[in-house]
């Protein structure tokens, strides 16, 4: 007895997406079928890419290192949204939530500095095309590949580990569908005023400084395209950019939002509705965006069709 009254007392409660709303359940539902989409897009762009030996180039190495994160965070979310929801069985365990928020983080801020890392290749590529292999060498790709990761690792353990530690005296209901900082921080009735401040410097850097990078660089690459010769060229690499750069807007303009302002006063619908954009409508837009509006990608996925018609 001691026991169980020890983890109901510790354990979260997740209130889920959109609680008042009601056609939850259809919600649910179309949220299950996007997470499934997005996952066996995310999938099937990993398996083309590192089955074609054609598609082993650092823009397709860093974007299968995307579709790994975008793969891994959404089932890092929607499985236990799901499960809470059909099983009415709503609570989160301490150590849960611990880590879903740092696989969460560790997702997170690996994608910025991805993102950051595909819009630098796309730069060189356009800009500098013949110092190309020279800079974006397989080397140093991977180099930076593994300081994405280690870099997204570390700062989501700090990240996790400290907030997690502050009391909670009130209420334990967590006005999400999943556990993220800003809304646990809420929670404490410490204060947390220099955490908080952490958290806006921490997001300029992992967030603000990518994105104003990534403008920088597609911006340089509008204006090498605009001096191109061949209209047909230059009409599909603007294309091209204003895509990656409307995916991009999704998945950063929410988490700036979110994390640079999560002192204000915005509701738990504004929250939970930036959310949906940035981790689950994004790694469905991912795969369609990046990848099959490319013709390597495209042959790769036709000759992956043409074996498995022979056999």
């Amino acid at each position: 007895m001691v026991g169980g009254n020890a983890s109901s007392v510790t354990d979260f409660i997740l209130m889920g997406l959109f609680p008042e709303f009601q056609h939850s359940i259809v919600l649910n539902f179309m949220i299950i079928f996007i997470y499934i989409l997005a996952f066996l897009g995310n999938l099937l762009l990993i398996v083309l890419i590192w089955g074609d030996s054609r598609l082993h180039t650092p823009m397709y190495i860093l974007l299968s290192q995307l579709s790994l994160i975008d793969l891994t965070l959404t089932s890092t979310i929607i499985p236990k949204t799901a499960s809470n929801f059909f099983t009415r069985k709503r609570t989160i365990s301490r150590i849960g939530c611990g880590m879903q928020s740092f696989f969460y983080l560790m997702l997170g801020m690996s994608e910025c500095l991805i993102l950051t890392l595909m819009a630098y290749d796309r730069y060189v590529a356009v800009c500098i095309p013949l110092r190309y292999l020279t800079i974006m060498s397989p080397r140093f790709c991977l180099h930076m590949v593994a300081g994405c990761w280690i870099g997204g690792s570390i700062g989501s353990f700090i990240h996790t580990v400290y907030p997690m530690h502050f009391p909670i005296c009130g209420s334990r209901e967590i006005h999400h569908f999943f556990c993220e900082v800003p809304v646990l921080i809420k929670l404490s009735c410490e204060d947390t005023s220099v955490y908080q401040l952490v958290v806006v410097v921490t997001s300029i850097v992992l967030l603000v400084v990518p994105f104003s990078l990534i403008i920088a660089s597609y911006t340089l690459i509008f204006l090498t395209v605009l001096r191109m010769n061949s209209v047909k060229g230059r009409k599909k690499a603007l294309t091209t950019c204003s895509s990656h750069l409307t995916v991009v807007s999704l998945f950063f303009g929410p988490n700036i939002f979110i994390y640079m302002t999560f002192t204000s006063s915005h509701s738990p619908e504004q929250d939970q509705a930036l959310s949906l954009f940035s981790n689950i409508l994004t790694p469905l837009l991912n795969p369609l965006i990046y990848s099959l509006r490319n013709k390597e990608v495209v042959a790769a996925l036709m000759k992956l069709m043409g074996r498995c018609g022979v056999s």
